[in-house]
C-alpha cells in the first residue's frame, strides 16, 4: 500500500478524531530538512511543496526551498497540510540518550509548526488529532502485528496517559518538583526524575521520554488502526479522574511504585502488582533483591517464545536481548571513566556502589557511590541507571557483585540485574503474553492499574 493511500485509509476513519495535540518531533537544531510531499501552507496564504530546508536568523525562522530561495519567514511558522499531503523529516533522533539512540528519516500527517529559539536553534512540531496520533504511537512502541488484545489495552493507555497530560496543562501553573537536593553540601545527595512537563512549547514529545510517536514512517497495519477505532475516545478513570497511565518494556516479573521513579507520592493505580498468575512478594532488602535478581521466576514477561517477541517489539527493540534477567561488567577504570563522563563528577578512585534505597521490583532509587574524591547518592531510578552506562542501563533492578585486587580496590564490578524499564504501571511484554493466553483488553488493565473503571469521553 502507497504512503498516500495508507493515509487515505487512516483520515477517513469514521471516528471523533479528538482533540489536536502538539507532538515535539525535534529541537536543538540548526536547521530542519525535509521534503513536502502535497501542498502545505502558510498562514500568510504562500503555498509551499517539495523540499526545504528551515533555519532561524534574528529570532526569524526562514524556510527556502531546493533551490535556496527564501520562501516563507516569520517569528513562528506554521505549515498546515492541504487534502493529504504528508510531511518528510530527515535525521529525526530516535532512541534519545537510550542503547538504541539513531538518525531516522520519517513521515508525518498533520501540520509542522516550526519554532525559532533564542540559541538560534529550531523546534519542529507536528500538530495531529489524538487519534491520528494513537495508531502511530501503537505501531511505533510495539510491532502492530501484535494480539489485538495487547494493541487495545495499549489505546486505552497511551490514550489515558495523554489526556490526564492535557488537562494538567489546562491547570495554572504550579511548581512540580523534578529534581531534589539534599545535605549541608547540596551536591552530596542528587535526586533527579523526569516528567512530561519538562516539554513547554508542546504537549508531549515524540520520543521514549513521553511516548513513541515515528509518525507514518513504519507502515501502520489495519490491527492497530482496528485496535484504536475500537477503542476510540474511552480512557481508564480512577475516582473520577483521567489516570495518568505509565508503562515500560519489561518489569521483570513485579511492577514498581510510581514513588520510586518520579515523585514522592503515592497514586493509588501506580503500584506495585506480581506480573503473574501466582503472587510474588515485594524485594525491597539486598537478599531479598538478590534472591529474586538471581532467580528465572514465574512472570507472564518472562517470555520464551521468540515468535510472541518478533510480533510485538519493533526491529530496533529486538537487538536488545536477554532483558528479564541481565548482566553487565566493567573493569573499575572503564567505570571510573563512565561515571566521570555522565556525571560530571570526578569521584576519584572508585571504592563502593552501594544501593541505599530499593521499591518493591527490586529497583534501586539511591545508589551510593563511594570514591576518594567525592561520594555522591544519586536517584532516582533513571538518572542512576543514565549514570552507570555510556547509554544507560536496561533497569536499576539490580544487584553489585565486586571482585578486589591485593590493594583492596575494585577490580571487576559486576550488575546482575532484572527487566528493562521504570516497571511502573502496565509491562508491555507482559501484557502481550497476557493478551497470547487470551485475557481480554479489560483484563489486562485491569490487571496492572487496580481499582480503574474504563470510561468513553469523547
Amino acid at each position: 500500500m502507497g504512503r498516500l493511500a495508507l493515509t487515505n485509509l487512516i483520515m477517513n476513519t469514521d471516528i471523533n478524531p479528538g482533540p489536536i495535540v502538539s507532538v515535539g518531533i525535534m529541537e536543538g537544531r540548526d536547521q530542519l530538512r525535509g521534503w513536502l510531499d502535497g501542498r502545505f501552507r502558510t498562514e500568510g496564504g504562500a503555498c509551499l511543496s517539495g523540499g526545504f530546508v528551515a533555519q532561524t536568523r534574528d529570532g526569524q525562522v526562514i524556510v527556502s526551498d531546493e533551490a535556496g530561495r527564501a520562501v516563507a519567514r516569520s517569528p513562528a511558522l506554521r505549515l498546515s497540510a492541504e487534502g493529504h499531503a504528508l510531511l518528510h523529516l530527515f535525521g529525526v533522533v530516535i532512541g534519545s540518550r537510550f542503547h538504541w539512540e539513531r538518525p531516522e528519516d520519517q513521515t508525518f500527517q498533520g501540520n509542522l509548526l516550526i519554532l525559532p529559539r533564542p540559541d538560534g536553534t529550531i523546534t519542529a512540531i507536528n500538530e495531529v488529532p489524538v487519534e491520528y496520533y494513537l495508531t502511530s504511537v501503537i505501531s511505533s512502541e510495539m510491532r502492530a502485528e501484535g494480539p489485538l488484545e495487547f494493541l487495545k489495552a495499549h489505546a486505552i493507555m497511551s490514550r489515558s496517559w495523554l489526556m490526564a497530560a492535557l488537562e494538567r496543562r489546562k491547570e495554572p501553573c504550579r511548581a512540580r518538583p523534578s529534581a531534589r537536593n539534599v545535605g549541608s553540601d547540596s551536591t552530596d545527595e542528587i535526586m533527579r526524575w523526569y516528567e512530561r512537563e519538562d516539554h513547554h512549547l508542546f504537549d508531549v514529545c515524540a520520543d521514549d521520554h513521553c511516548q513513541r510517536y515515528h509518525g507514518i514512517t513504519k507502515i501502520i497495519s489495519p490491527q492497530a488502526e482496528v485496535a484504536v477505532k475500537a477503542t476510540s475516545g474511552r480512557v481508564m478513570t480512577y475516582r473520577g479522574a483521567i489516570c495518568d497511565a505509565r508503562y515500560s518494556k519489561c518489569c521483570g516479573g513485579l511492577t514498581e511504585d510510581f514513588k520510586t521513579a518520579w515523585e514522592d507520592r503515592d497514586i493509588d493505580y501506580l503500584t506495585s502488582i506480581s506480573d503473574a498468575s501466582v503472587s510474588h512478594l515485594p524485594c525491597p532488602t539486598e537478599e531479598q533483591a538478590t534472591r529474586w535478581i538471581l532467580a528465572e521466576p514465574d512472570a507472564y514477561c518472562n517470555v520464551k517464545d521468540n515468535r510472541l517477541l518478533e510480533s510485538v517489539l519493533p526491529d530496533f527493540d529486538q537487538e536488545t536481548k536477554g532483558f528479564f534477567r541481565w548482566t553487565v561488567g566493567y573493569t573499575r577504570h572503564e567505570l571510573e571513566d563512565i561515571l566521570t563522563a555522565k556525571s560530571g563528577i570526578n569521584f576519584g578512585s572508585l571504592l563502593d556502589l552501594t544501593p541505599l534505597e530499593r521499591g518493591p521490583s527490586a529497583r534501586i532509587s539511591r545508589l551510593r557511590i563511594v570514591g576518594t574524591e567525592r561520594t555522591i547518592t544519586v536517584g532516582k531510578e533513571l538518572e542512576i541507571r543514565r549514570w552507570l552506562s555510556r547509554s544507560h542501563l536496561y533497569s536499576s533492578a539490580f544487584t553489585v557483585q565486586t571482585r578486589r585486587g591485593s590493594d583492596g580496590l575494585p577490580e571487576i564490578i559486576t550488575l546482575h540485574g532484572a527487566g528493562w524499564g521504570h516497571g511502573v504501571g502496565l509491562c508491555q511484554i507482559g501484557a502481550a503474553a497476557m493478551a497470547s493466553r487470551g485475557f481480554s483488553c479489560e483484563q489486562i488493565l485491569s490487571h496492572y492499574f487496580r481499582h480503574i473503571a474504563i470510561e468513553k469521553v469523547y
